[in-house]
């Protein structure tokens, strides 16, 4: 290659990268809207892509349904199919992100809302207002969610300083709050709620879309917005932590506010998921590493499709969650499970091997 060409192929190589992100953005946004047409289609019910199309285009104001879509199948598409794939959209998309960013924060590849035990103390706070009325009907179920979540997080964060405040201190005392609130949570119910509320609650519990209603997706989809929004306003910051804290603080960067407005909001935004569909495990620890290795750990390309990735993947678990036994129906979070946990070993023996 002679010298004039060298700076030529530099160039086209500058290029295709600064395209690679935009180009996975676009297939992201194409995978995610036909895993929903499609996902919705799938059930007892006949339903095709273009009856769905049809559904959505007459409540939008479009004009009427076409002349074979019964009022059965609108209700079957609009009041049940179409909310659910929604907020399982919304849900993995959410953990994704809070995922990415609590693993850049805490610089630990192991760190996620599910094994930090913010999921768990939400599902308590959550719990907590359902069965035991705390709050006298004036706490709504997200804000004792919210509030079990950061006081899980504290805990955590207290015990792991307590201990050294090392990145595997940090996913010890995770597990330990984990599991401390986990058996609060099946203390509660077990001891305090009737037959019929202990069989809803713990259904839910492991994960369930099953009662998902268009005010879930709306609230769950403004709470992303919102997080999403000032977790991309700090990705440079984020891009900074990778360093390390003293370097990040070198660089110019506020570490403590830094990090008690991102913990607030990724448990905020973990408050609002687990309101709604309960606790679904693994998708924060497992999607930003399949997306890390694709995109590289830039956060302002990471983070909106980490949200893409998990979406897609959360869609397509709970049509197999709601579909594979039918007609029973297995809590998304069991499936989550499943697929997480051989991907959590693998984690592990890659983060060994990097040590």
């Amino acid at each position: 290659m002679t010298s004039a060409s060298r700076p030529a192929a530099a160039s086209g190589i500058r290029a295709t990268a600064r395209r690679a992100p935009l180009l996975w953005t676009l297939a992201g946004v194409l995978a995610l809207g036909a895993s929903v047409a499609v996902a919705v289609t799938v059930g007892p019910a006949d339903i095709g892509v273009a009856d769905v199309w049809s559904v959505i285009v007459a409540h939008l104001g479009g004009g009427p349904a076409a002349a074979d879509v019964t009022p059965i199948r609108d209700g079957i598409v609009w009041d049940l199919r179409l909310p659910r794939t929604l907020l399982a959209a919304v849900c993995g998309a959410g953990l994704a992100v809070c995922g990415a960013v609590l693993q850049s924060l805490l610089r630990n590849p192991l760190a996620d809302p599910f094994v930090l035990g913010v999921s768990s103390g939400a599902s308590t706070g959550a719990v907590l207002v359902v069965v035991l009325g705390v709050g006298g009907g004036a706490l709504s179920v997200p804000g004792g969610a919210f509030l079990g979540a950061v006081g899980s997080f504290a805990l955590v964060m207290l015990l792991s300083h307590s201990l050294g405040g090392t990145p595997d201190r940090v996913v010890l005392a995770g597990v330990a709050a984990m599991q401390l609130f986990s058996s609060l949570t099946s203390f509660v119910v077990m001891t305090a709620a009737d037959a019929e509320t202990t069989r809803g609650v713990l259904f839910w519990l492991l994960g369930s879309l099953g009662g998902a209603g268009w005010t879930d997706v709306w609230t769950g989809t403004a709470v992303l917005a919102l997080v999403l929004a000032v977790c991309l306003g700090h990705g440079r910051t984020l891009d900074a932590f990778a360093f390390g804290q003293d370097a990040a603080a070198a660089l110019g960067v506020h570490v403590a506010r830094t990090r008690l407005v991102l913990l607030c909001a990724t448990a905020l935004l973990t408050a609002a998921l687990v309101a709604s569909a309960g606790a679904i495990g693994f998708v924060g620890l497992v999607l930003p590493h399949a997306v890390r290795a694709l995109t590289g750990p830039g956060h302002a390309r990471l983070l909106p499709l980490c949200a893409l990735a998990g979406a897609v993947f959360l869609v397509w678990v709970d049509t197999l969650a709601r579909t594979v036994l039918a007609p029973k129906e297995v809590p998304v979070g069991v499936v989550t499970s499943l697929i997480g946990v051989p991907a959590f070993v693998l984690v592990l023996h890659r983060t060994r091997r990097a040590r």
